[in-house]
């Protein structure tokens, strides 16, 4: 279909915030995806299920009241991962959700995932109001296809970018209209915190769940994920890190084997040059494989942190006095920390002492994957529509 034919017949819509139409599209849509047979399969597929459930899609419209009148942004254009399959069903939902048009432009790489989405979309848009057909689509062209990237960039209300920092850029050399606005979600990484005298004091089972959470968090999406975590600073005295880090690399190595959970012979490589260049470099000083799907590195005292990708199943581990240490090391592009043994007052003081760094979410482990409205430090609902004052 060319450009044009997409964008003329997308002129229309009439559609309102918390239209109803949409809302019990999402809703059928988010019960496809809970079916057992599919969670089983794509565990990741369950919790964008739950997102997706009425009382959470209630709770999103009912966050937006207030004394203006909110509207929808118009049409918005999504250009979301290649590697996460299920964030452009986040975005694009929340954002059909509040009355907009959308188009999304689904990778040519995306994975399985993908078109287990798409085939319970297709589902649930049979028995839809036609308005969600003709107001919502998802298409895939090349990337290197770039007058399909200028055209829509033109047209739209929104753009919303999420990937890395060059595909952020690549997208802004097609200009906006003047009146358009563009939220960009670029290169992030993320980290847990442990404190190892909690972890060493919790029961077995306690432990257990917290291992089965962390592979969550960085398994899902082969650790690709922005959210999932890549390194863990263990918090306390020198023998309690050491003895808490153990047992927890014991654990999760127990979960992965009971899971029977591989890497690919490539991904494997991949990771030993990672780690092994570390090492060569002086930046880490102690390297463990757990086969092939667990690899530990201790970093040298002083080394900064890496925060580029090593390969699935690869974790760089530091040890901090306090959890206030965290002020000398965390950046900007940090975006979630999840955590275990720390109280809220703590949490909030650690944020308040960052002052906008870095890390913009703080999750227990087990929840970096769990996507909520506000991503990134943004409300995504709030940006996805306009205020109209209304003054009698």
């Amino acid at each position: 279909m060319p450009v044009e034919v997409l964008l003329g017949g997308m002129r229309g819509g009439g559609l309102a915030v918390g239209d109803e139409r949409v809302r019990g599209f999402l809703a059928a849509f988010g019960k496809r995806l809970l079916r057992p047979a599919t969670a089983r399969r794509h565990p990741e597929l369950g919790s964008l299920g739950f997102f997706l459930r009425p009382s959470e899609l209630t709770r999103t419209v009912d966050s937006l009241r207030g004394e203006h009148v909110r509207v929808p942004r118009g049409l918005v254009f999504h250009i979301p991962p290649a590697n996460v399959d299920t964030v452009f069903v986040y975005s694009w939902a929340l954002s059909a959700l509040v009355g907009n048009r959308n188009v999304v432009r689904l990778s040519p790489r995306a994975g399985a995932v993908a078109g287990v989405i798409l085939e319970a979309l297709h589902e649930a848009l049979g028995e839809a109001d036609p308005v969600v057909g003709e107001t919502q689509r998802i298409v895939t062209y090349d990337r290197s296809d770039e007058q399909v990237t200028a055209a829509l960039s033109a047209a739209c209300d929104l753009r919303v970018v999420w990937g890395g920092d060059r595909t952020v850029l690549d997208v802004r050399r097609h200009p906006l209209a003047a009146h358009a606005r563009e939220l960009a979600f670029p290169d992030r990484s993320s980290f847990a915190v442990v404190r190892a005298a909690a972890w060493l004091c919790a029961g077995r089972a306690v432990r257990v769940s917290v291992a089965e959470g962390f592979v969550n968090d960085a398994y899902w999406f082969d650790q690709a994920a922005c959210s999932s975590p890549r390194t863990v600073f263990w918090v306390g005295a020198e023998k309690d890190c050491e003895a808490a880090r153990a047992d927890f690399i014991d654990q999760v190595a127990r979960v992965l084997d009971g899971r029977g959970w591989s890497v690919e012979p490539g991904m494997a490589v991949e990771k030993r040059v990672a780690t092994y260049g570390l090492a060569a470099d002086g930046v880490a000083e102690r390297v463990e494989f757990r086969g092939n799907a667990l690899a530990n590195v201790t970093l040298a005292e002083e080394a900064a942190v890496p925060r580029r990708w090593l390969g699935a199943g690869t974790f760089v581990h530091c040890r901090l006095g306090e959890l206030a240490e965290l002020g000398s090391v965390v950046e900007r592009r940090d975006q979630t920390m999840t955590h275990f043994g720390f109280g809220r007052e703590e949490l909030e003081e650690l944020a308040r002492g960052l002052g906008g760094r870095g890390v913009d979410r703080m999750v227990p482990v087990g929840s970096a994957l769990s996507f909520g409205r506000v991503w990134d430090g943004v409300e995504l609902p709030v940006e996805f529509t306009r205020m109209v004052s209304v003054v009698r």
